[in-house]
């Protein structure tokens, strides 16, 4: 049985194909198309997921895509009588899914009539929902789901047992989460698509000398539950205005918030002024009242639920800040979030959805690696090495067996090189995880500075993560519990935070990526044989790219190799290092 999950019109486009029940590629637009968060149809994803599984489109049995215009229709009907521009965009969005047969069969180049699939609709919370319980290590979780909107619902929770779930409420528009960190990073000066985790990093800065304030923009309510004080939006008037540029596909939200949180909290910053103590105060309690709301749905959830698993998705579920508190703040004692969490992750919970819920099959897949995407042979990197040019160049050019790659990459590691780590499948979703990353070493304090005045050209108050070997968590973090893709920060032993200066936070905590041998063993013998030279099993990690997606092919890998200041490309088992006669100007 074959299913493909497409999330389409919408912003983190991707798609993913479950074939007899186990993932098979999962991908998003961006990284073929180069435009962070692309939205509109996801035709070059969809192309590699089949490619990757061997079909073609009339092998697709199902189609499933995470919107139901259906879900919450009488709620919808009573905001488009009070905005007929909502219920233009409304018929148009319905239009667009109604004609997703003909958009899949010209994008693939075919008659119509070949895309025989069936075709299914899951509305966006219950796809979010099985993102994560279904591919995760629970047999039985409670459940929740957060982000900005999706089929007029902000929220979802309920519970997930065996290969069911059960859905046993919601929180409805005008009321979201994300709406509110998305309006007050809007007012902080942010405002491309997707800056939310830059002031989750900001607000570390500071202190949260604002929550009165910020206690009446959101406060918790009862049930699983919380209540926005709407005085100080926009999108309950005038609509969460969501559109995105005809020529790149690039996602654009209309403002947020209202003139009254400027009369509350100050004048909004611009872009283009600088960061004052203010704003870092503003942010600080932004994430503070963020975890108040947040950790009285999980408790209220757990005390419904009595479950000691929690999954969770939804763009809210990217806030690793508030992600690594779950464990000191509620009584759940195992957490888990997918790596793609956001709506790039609906085309994967769209399809297990279909698999498990509707169809009723069991579960017999579980996430335990983040490595869904593209893949190259050896022909195809040695071919992208001879179209550059590089050894005409002067690049010293050297092929290793494994052993001989990881000790020569942690030597340069170890003696303040930058390395460019390009392995395997691409990550899914939006973390370097040891396939596509930039790596340094994590014990010069100064490393985060030369690596933002060299490749990153980063704000400052932004962190570089820390990758691990799983078995040395417990001496370096006090963290409760293993982190695969990202997805918490914990805080790093005070003893051992001179050891790690260059990815420890301000606050003393680092987003870790935990490795394990069988996850990805060469990133694994890496950081073990950094940790024999070194006496630290920890590399600063930080995503292959600069100002653009992570780089998706190995073409990708050596042009942004040659136009940043790396000291050396890692391509499979290649090592490339620059020519020594490189001018001093290109030298830290």
């Amino acid at each position: 049985m074959n299913i493909l999950g497409i999330n389409a019109y919408h912003p983190n486009a991707s798609a993913a194909i479950v074939q007899n029940g186990q993932l098979v590629a999962a991908v998003e637009e961006e990284r073929f198309n180069r435009v962070k968060y692309a939205a509109g149809f996801p035709a070059q994803a969809i192309r590699h997921c089949l490619a990757e599984a061997g079909l073609e489109i009339q092998n697709i049995e199902y189609i499933v895509v995470p919107r139901n215009p259906w879900a919450r229709l009488w709620k919808k009907l009573k905001f488009a009588m009070r905005l007929p521009r909502f219920a233009a965009d409304r018929a148009k969005v319905m239009a667009r899914f109604a004609g997703v047969h003909y958009q899949l069969a010209e994008s693939l180049g075919v008659a119509p009539e070949r895309v025989r699939a069936q075709f299914h609709r899951i509305e966006h919370h219950q796809a979010h929902l099985a993102s994560a319980f279904f591919v995760s290590p629970f047999d039985q979780a409670a459940l929740l789901s957060v982000d900005g909107l999706g089929d007029f619902a902000s929220a979802m929770w309920g519970v997930g047992q065996g290969a069911g779930m059960t859905v046993k409420g919601d929180v409805a528009f005008p009321d979201s989460l994300g709406i509110y960190y998305t309006a007050i990073t809007q007012y902080l000066g942010f405002w491309k698509f997707g800056d939310e985790y830059k002031v989750m990093g900001l607000g570390s800065y500071g202190q949260p000398s604002f929550l009165d304030q910020f206690r009446r923009i959101v406060r918790p309510a009862p049930g699983v539950n919380f209540r926005l004080g709407l005085e100080f939006f926009r999108h309950h008037i005038d609509g969460a205005e969501l559109t995105w540029n005809s020529s790149d596909k690039s996602p654009v939200i209309g403002r947020l918030y209202s003139d009254a949180l400027e009369q509350l909290l100050g004048p909004a910053r611009k872009a283009e002024e600088s960061i004052e103590d203010r704003h870092q105060n503003i942010a600080a309690s932004q994430q503070a009242v963020l975890e108040e709301v947040l950790f009285a749905m999980l408790n209220e959830l757990h005390r419904r639920t009595g479950m000691k698993n929690l999954c969770l998705a939804g763009g809210v579920a990217f806030n690793c800040v508030a992600n690594g508190k779950i464990f000191r703040q509620t009584p759940f004692e195992r957490v888990w979030v997918q790596p793609a969490a956001g709506d790039a992750g609906l085309a994967i919970g769209a399809a297990f959805h279909l698999y498990h819920q509707i169809l009723g099959r069991r579960r017999q897949f579980m996430m335990d690696h983040a490595y869904w995407g593209p893949g190259y042979l050896e022909a195809h990197l040695r071919e992208a090495i001879r179209q550059t040019g590089l050894p005409e160049k002067g690049f010293r050019i050297r092929q290793f067996d494994q052993q001989g790659l990881v000790e020569e990459t942690a030597t340069q590691l170890a003696a303040g090189g930058i390395v460019g780590w390009f392995q395997g499948r691409m990550e899914w979703g939006p973390r370097a995880l040891g396939n596509r990353s930039i790596l340094a070493d994590p014990r010069r304090a100064d490393m985060k500075d030369i690596l933002n005045r060299r490749i990153k050209h980063r704000e400052p108050f932004r962190p570089f993560a820390p990758s691990i070997l799983e078995e040395a968590v417990s001496e370096y973090f006090d963290a409760p519990g293993l982190s695969p893709f990202m997805q918490m920060a914990f805080p790093v032993k005070p003893e051992k935070r001179n050891e790690i200066p260059a990815p420890t936070h301000v606050d003393g905590t680092g987003r870790l990526q935990t490795v394990s041998r069988d996850a990805n063993p060469r990133f694994w013998a890496l950081l073990r044989e950094f940790g024999r030279q070194t006496g630290v099993p920890v590399l600063l990690n930080t995503s292959f790219n600069e100002s653009e997606p992570i780089v998706c092919s190995p073409q990708e890998a050596i042009d942004c190799f040659l136009r940043t200041q790396m000291d050396a490309l890692v391509l499979g088992d290649y090592l490339i290092d620059r020519p020594p006669e490189l001018p001093e100007s290109l030298r830290d």
